[in-house]
């Protein structure tokens, strides 16, 4: 009987091991980072973050600062996070979903893209601001955002203010419709200070405190 029960055990945990990597592998993660990995000031709010309390109920988290502070790395970590708790997660860029929704909705197969990206436990859409929609793509944004209200979490990174989202979508109104929506149950976390890729080049030893510089002036 024991020998089965390990048996069993080991089985289980393959079975684990190998869901993990298909969910992994559909989420369309850019890369794998974890919590662990991330260098964040507050230790706190982060590891709140990591239970993922705010997908049970059914909250946004919006990440905003500028470029390479972590926004993406942060979105990818509780994605992971979500899997190893068998939710399903999908990432994917603000360009290259407006780019699919385009093609679908050219190809009559919108109705069956929408009802994928609104169903997903937890959906990520990376890169918000970093080009100007058009009328047709931010009526898209709308949709998902719209249908996932009060439903289901979104994970958002942007690198400009609420104030400039506006200019993004090319609509003041549809910009305020949308972030009313959004931040009606939300976590708004602005990340500062250096990127992520100088500070572990400091780490590293790639740059030199100025108090251990050339001493000959």
């Amino acid at each position: 009987m024991e020998f089965l029960d390990k048996l069993l055990q080991e089985e289980l945990t393959i079975k684990h091991y190998r869901y993990l990597r298909m969910r992994t592998r559909l989420a369309k993660l850019p890369y794998h980072k974890t919590i662990d990995q991330f260098d964040f000031d507050d230790e706190r709010r982060l590891r709140d973050l990591a239970t993922l309390r705010f997908v049970d109920h059914q909250e946004n988290v919006i990440l905003l600062g500028p470029p390479r502070v972590g926004k993406t790395h942060l979105a990818v970590a509780l994605a992971m996070q979500a899997i190893t708790q068998r939710k399903t997660v999908y990432f994917t860029s603000a360009h290259d979903l407006v780019i699919t929704l385009q093609d679908a909705h050219h190809s009559r197969s919108i109705q069956q893209k929408m009802w994928v990206y609104t169903k997903l436990d937890l959906l990520i859409i990376d890169e918000i601001g970093y080009r100007k929609m058009d009328a047709t793509a931010a009526h898209f944004i709308f949709q998902i955002v719209s249908e996932r209200y009060e439903k289901r979490s979104i994970v958002l990174t942007s690198n400009k203010s609420f104030g400039m989202w506006g200019n993004i979508f090319g609509d003041t109104v549809l910009a305020t419709v949308i972030l009313a929506r959004l931040l009606h149950h939300s976590n708004t976390i602005n990340i500062k200070g250096e990127s992520c890729r100088v500070k572990e080049q400091k780490k590293a030893g790639f740059f030199r405190s100025e108090t251990t510089g050339d001493q000959n002036g």
